[in-house]
């Protein structure tokens, strides 16, 4: 059954340049790219999208760095999409991420990572929305 899933690039990430060779990795792993937009968020915004991290000791870096620069947002579809993303994206810590995982080849540290994915349908349900409304994905 087709799946989706959200993915941000990440501040870091984008002002490096890294945003076509991480697209690119998507496509070549069978994702399809239902929508995608590049935007920038406000610390508020950044606030309610990791609303569930509010509690943590590094809620206030992660919204911070997060509204820093232009991040880009995508919606991805695929057969197990929000596994397989997870897969694809590496560990959170890049010095913990397989070789060939976007993490390994592209983030810097455990908060500059490159990516963000959902983690669970729960999280895909709260976080595409967040972004985009039904008119925006094909």
């Amino acid at each position: 059954m087709l799946e989706k899933t959200l993915s941000i690039i990440k501040p870091d990430a984008v002002k490096a340049g890294y945003s076509g060779k991480i697209i690119a990795i998507l496509e070549e792993n069978g994702f399809e790219i239902k929508a995608m937009k590049k935007i920038k968020l406000t610390k508020k915004q950044a606030e309610g999208f990791y609303i569930v991290h509010k509690d943590r000791p590094f809620y206030d870096s992660l919204t911070t760095f997060m509204s820093s620069g232009s991040i880009i947002v995508m919606v991805l579809e695929k057969e197990n999409a929000i596994a397989d993303y997870r897969e694809l994206m590496g560990a959170t810590d890049p010095s913990n991420a397989k070789p060939g995982t976007i993490r390994a080849l592209y983030a810097k540290n455990i908060e500059e990572n490159a990516v963000h994915g959902s983690d669970s349908k729960e999280s895909t349900d709260f976080e595409i929305p967040y972004f985009f409304s039904a008119l925006e994905i094909l």
